[in-house]
This record gives structure tokens, sequence and C-alpha cells, in this order.
């Protein structure tokens, strides 16, 4: 079997650009993948049309350490977010053909499951104005749907520090968030990389009554020895990662200590195969694995895999039941959140087809999104490139 050809598939909605990437072989079987990029769709087509042409074409899907090891290192320089993202998207692609070829979810492949349903985390659901009561309404709706678990970034606009007002603010809406979901409901906090280590340290003092299972990226992710500081100085689990493009990269992190959980994103970091060896490494150092995952159907089917044969899985993180739900309809078998969890799937491959028709119902956006920006939570992005 060798593939033949890949084509590229970008549904579009308000805030994000989801990448799908189907690879064709001789023999007819088609896999899938998928990446979202946030401001760099252009650059990860332009980067799998060469690749396509160097390294994809041709190839054994089933030879998958091969390929991925010609597209990280075939090109000589150094694999970042682009090359990483793309040789993602074609690496779980090949997952989801030899899964269909053998007749075998992917899980299987891998080495078996370890559970027989995933924990689920809703994020995506706080699209409301910042005031306790709204958030408290979004967080019952969220129970509401079965989930035990969710995720929110309370603190507005905010970088490096918050004055007094804001810091008061932003507590509260934890504090209304943990009123409405109750004390069994696991409450993940979220600071996507927002402020100095001080600042960091002081919030997490005023949020532990709380009881959040984790703190997400406290700090920007480039220094981790002021991640290190974090977490030193914190009784509550340090989570990050999704801003780390290769698994050896991950190396530092864990050999601080610095975290507690670790948070690759599948479609960034390789694929599923590079996940797995990381989550490997990551359990030597009794480290968790709750990956990134704020793609649509295929991505989570992929994380989800993992979720199913990786023994220190935590929770896979879920969009699409309160953020653009729309989007699930454009691969049939996609997975769903029933009582808070994920079954293991069973059909082969991911068990996801794309559905070519219904992508073609959401062209692409510019979506320019900007985590910065006030109001940002409301995921409100702009128009339709056209």
């Amino acid at each position: 079997m060798r593939i033949t050809k890949i084509g590229t598939h970008v549904v579009g909605t308000p805030w994000r650009n989801l990448t799908f990437v189907t690879v064709h072989t001789d023999e007819g079987l088609t896999g899938v993948g998928e990446a979202r990029m946030l401001g760099h769709t252009d650059a990860l087509l332009g980067y799998l049309a060469e690749a396509e042409r160097r390294h994809i074409a041709g190839s054994d899907p089933f030879d998958i350490e091969d390929l991925v090891q010609r597209m990280k290192y075939g090109d000589y320089g150094r694999a970042g977010e682009i090359v990483m993202s793309g040789i993602a998207c074609v690496e779980t692609a090949c997952w989801d053909i030899v899964g269909k070829a053998l007749g075998q979810p992917v899980w299987r492949l891998l080495g078996g499951k370890v559970r027989d349903r995933v924990k689920a985390y809703a994020n995506g659901w706080y699209t409301v104005d910042r005031t306790p009561e709204e958030f408290h309404a979004a967080a019952r709706r969220v129970v509401e749907r079965g989930y035990k678990a969710l995720k929110l970034d309370p603190f507005g606009a905010g970088r490096m520090e918050l004055d007094h007002g804001e810091t008061m603010r932003s507590v509260s809406l934890v504090e209304a968030v943990r009123d409405a979901i109750g004390p069994e409901c696991e409450l993940l906090v979220e600071m996507h990389g927002r402020f100095s280590p001080a600042t960091a340290i002081r919030l997490a003092g005023l949020l532990e009554p709380y009881d959040p299972a984790w703190l997400e990226e406290p700090c920007p992710p480039e220094n981790l020895k002021a991640l290190s500081k974090i977490a030193a100085h914190t009784r509550l689990p340090i989570a990050t990662g999704e801003r780390i493009h290769d698994r050896i990269e991950f190396r530092e992190l864990l050999e601080l200590q610095a975290a507690d959980v670790i948070q690759p994103d599948v479609g960034h970091l390789g694929g599923i195969a590079e996940t797995r060896k990381l989550a490997a490494t990551a359990e030597t150092y009794y480290v968790q694995l709750a990956p990134h995952n704020v793609g649509g159907p295929v991505l989570t089917a992929a994380s989800l895999q993992l979720g199913a044969c990786v023994p220190n899985f935590k929770i896979l993180e879920h969009f699409n039941d309160f953020a653009d739900a729309e989007v699930k309809s454009v691969a049939r078998g996609g997975p769903e959140v029933v009582d808070g969890h994920f079954a293991v799937p069973e059909a082969p491959g991911l068990g996801v087809e794309l559905d070519l028709d219904a992508v073609a119902a959401f062209p692409r956006r510019t979506a320019d999104f900007d985590l910065f920006a006030e109001d940002w939570h409301k995921r409100e992005g702009t128009g339709v490139r056209r």
C-alpha cells in the first residue's frame, strides 16, 4: 500500500479554523487527521504542499515511524509548531488507515485499553458577561449536561499582573462557579500564561479555598524555571504543555518537576505515537497526561485513542458541546460525552469519517482570536474569508 496524495480542508468558525488532512492510498483506503491553528493556517497548508512532494506521496502508511522521522529531520531545519502540526495531521491519518486496514481501533494497536471510558471536561462554555451571576448560570448548564469537570479562565484580558479590582472580580467568578457545580465536580483554572510568577503565586493563594484541580499555564511557557518557582510556592497542582511542540522539549519540564499534569496537543506534537511516547516518559516522573484539545471531532477522536490506552491519562478537554457545537457535523461517528465521559471507541481506525459536504457548509474565516483582548472569552470572531 502506498500514499498517492493528500487533501486539505479548512473548516471555519468565528474564532478558530480547523484544518483537516485526508491521506489517500492506492488501495482505496483514506485516513484523516486534524489540527487547530491560530493565525497560521496558510503556513500549515504551505508546509503540507511541500511535504507531500518531498516526503508523503509514495510512502507506505504502515511505516509511520519512518515517515515521521523523514518529515521531522529530512528538511534539516528545526521543526516547530508548523512542521510538527503538519506531521501530526499526516501521522494521525496514517494510524486511521492502518486501523481500517486491520479492522481495529487505534488504541488496540498501541497496547490495548486500560479503561472503558475517558473522563471529559468542558471548555468554551462561559461566553457570557463577566459577572458572578452569569458565570454561575453558565456553569449550572454544564453540570446539567452531565459533565463532572469544567475549566475557565476568569482573568479577562489580564497580563503580567492584575489590579485589586480585577483580582477580586476574577476570584468572585471562580467562587460563583464552585458554588454552581458543588464540591464533587472538578474545577480547572486556566491562566493562559498571563502572569508573572509573583502574581500567579498570589492568585494561587486566593483561589485555594475553591479547590481547583489544577492551575494551567500560570506564567508564559518559555521560562521553565519561572514555572518551577510557582510550583514550589503553591499546594495546587500545575498543568502546562500545550505550547510545547516537540516531546523532547518536555525533558527539562519533567526534570524540574515543575508540572503535575502535562497537556500536549496531539495535533501539534507530531501525532498519536509521539504523544504516546511522551506519556510513557511522563509516567516515570509520576506526571499525568491531559491533552490540550481545542479541535473538532477528528482531533477529539485521535486524543481519545490515547485516553483508552495510556495508564497515566487523566482527562480530555472538549469544546464542541458549547463552542461551535455545529462543527461536530463535519465527521460521522464523532465522539460524544455521556454522563461526563467518552466511551472508548470500538470502530476501526479513529472511528470517524470526514463528511466533505458538511465541511463545505463551514467556509474558512479570518478568525483573528486574541486572548489578551477585552471580552475574548465570548469567542466572537471575524467574518468569512473569501
